[in-house]
């Protein structure tokens, strides 16, 4: 589990989705607002973000420091928006902290195909403006290079983030068995360089989907002891804290 520890000059601050904060020194104050009106708010809320946005700002006459860390765990990408021209694409809940300029916007796909069949990939975060940005992404981050021209398929859960320059569309897998026995989506992500494409090996969404799984499967086997063993199963289901 990683943080990420910002240090602020005088009068310096920081944006960052509502709870992210982890600890912060005296003289920073809290200032939490839709970040530009009730339309900016709902957009954020649309991408999956808070629908307030809170700025720490320093009012002392020293440098302070404030942290924020990561809600699952995975990696911490920065991103630095003045050398990749201000602007940069990812997926919904990734962002996690920046400068006080930079605005979170939607970005819908381009493409109506993409849109219907993209599944997280179908509202994008538009992160806009000049400094640093955090986002946040599961498991190990795999940064692809990409030229111009090349393309590189990825599952529309692994996708974290791309240079706007970067073609977004999304690709049918091919075949009967491949679309109902191949145990992956039915669409995959195409990108097209050239521009940079960030990679998550851990989705949450499949580590949610594991957890569900795992935690239906051992309710399924205590239900089963209670039935199967009569008197004794259900002594069983309460050693085991089985509370049907």
């Amino acid at each position: 589990m990683q943080i990420v520890e910002i240090e602020l000059d005088p009068k310096e601050g920081v944006r960052a989705e509502a709870g992210a904060m982890m600890y912060m020194e005296e003289e920073i104050e809290m200032e939490t607002s839709t970040g530009g009106g009730l339309l900016r708010g709902f957009k954020r809320a649309i991408t999956g973000e808070s629908f307030f946005i809170t700025t720490f700002l320093n009012k002392g006459g020293g440098k302070r420091h404030v942290a924020f860390g990561a809600p699952y765990p995975g990696k911490v990408i920065p991103l630095d928006l003045d050398q990749v021209g201000g602007e940069f694409l990812c997926q919904k809940d990734a962002f996690l902290c920046a400068a006080k300029g930079v605005e979170i916007e939607v970005a819908f796909t381009k493409k109506l195909g993409t849109g219907i069949f993209g599944g997280e990939g179908f509202i994008l975060q538009r992160l806009r403006g000049e400094g640093k940005t955090f986002v946040h992404a599961g498991g190990t981050i795999v940064k692809k290079d990409l030229q111009p021209g090349e393309r590189l398929r990825i599952d529309t859960g692994c996708l974290v983030a791309f240079s706007p320059q970067v073609d977004y569309d999304i690709k049918f897998v091919g075949g009967f068995k491949n679309a109902l026995f191949g145990g992956e989506g039915l669409f995959l992500a195409e990108m097209t360089g050239p521009g940079p494409v960030y990679i998550q090996s851990l989705p949450f969404s499949r580590l949610a989907d594991r957890i569900l799984a795992a935690t239906g499967a051992q309710r399924g086997e205590k239900k089963g002891l209670n039935i199967d063993l009569g008197g004794g199963g259900d002594l069983i289901g309460d050693v085991f804290g089985d509370d049907e």
